[in-house]
């Protein structure tokens, strides 16, 4: 049966990655590759450096374009259907790229537990009927996530002492401020932190974009001396590299 390998990379530092993933890279027959465009085109070749780094004989990679997802009919309904057509496009990869009893790998951002699709679009893909999809096995191999990497570069523990810690999305905090005694925001496109600033919330953050790469960008202090600069920063990033990815902590003041 096809078996497909799900490899959590962390960062994209090739250094960073576990012997596992070293492991299950060197099994697999065929890498995919999902192109979001040429402002993403570094995200494929930061892949594409690990493999070099790790891969011990030559390999094969299969780049196909990545749907666009639709902000017209909602945000639940567009990634439905944005996941729904990812699943089209992972069948027709396994059942052309991936021989009867062989490896496809999957190369993902930080660790496929923690907001990515990859394993809800591939547990779809297997209910595809056009093109039919062909049985496949999934194997999982974590990676360092974001917040590991967040927590690492600050030098500081995620948790205080015994308390609870709320992983949410920028989307849930600029509808509402947690409120647990320290929570983690992903996926902000600066909107979250916005909200935090203009509500006049008074706590502590800790700030990264591209961890544990060379761009690596760090700012911490509380929320009302550094805010301003936390947006600014990111939105410079951004428009130099056309691509952002960042995480942050937040803790409340007591």
């Amino acid at each position: 049966m096809r078996r497909v390998l799900v490899i959590g990379i962390g960062m994209g530092d090739p250094a960073a990655l576990t012997l596992r993933a070293v492991e299950a890279i060197n099994r697999a027959d065929v890498f995919f590759f999902l192109d979001k465009g040429e402002a993403a085109a570094e995200l494929i070749e930061m892949r594409e450096a690990i493999l070099r780094t790790h891969r011990r004989a030559p390999w094969r990679s299969v780049t196909a374009a990545s749907p666009k997802r639709s902000a017209e009919s909602g945000y639940r309904a567009g990634v439905e259907a944005w996941h729904a057509a990812r699943a089209e496009i992972f069948a027709r990869l396994i059942d052309e790229e991936i021989a009867p009893d062989g490896v496809g790998a999957f190369l993902v951002w930080g660790d496929p537990m923690l907001y990515d699709s990859t394993l809800r679009v591939l547990d779809t893909a297997r209910s595809v009927t056009a093109p039919a999809a062909p049985p496949f096995e999934v194997e999982v191999v974590p990676g360092i996530c974001a917040i590991q990497a967040l927590c690492a570069a600050h030098a500081i523990p995620l948790n205080g002492i015994g308390e609870p810690v709320e992983v949410t999305t920028g989307r849930r905090v600029a509808g509402a401020t947690p409120e647990a005694p320290a929570f983690v925001a992903l996926l902000d496109d600066g909107t979250g932190l916005r909200a935090l600033i203009e509500r006049g919330w008074a706590g502590r953050v800790w700030w990264g974009a591209y961890l544990g790469t060379p761009d690596e960008v760090l700012l911490a202090g509380p929320l009302a001396e550094v805010g301003e600069a936390i947006l600014a920063r990111r939105a410079e990033v951004r428009a130099r590299k056309g691509w952002v990815m960042d995480v942050w902590l937040a803790r409340p003041d007591v």
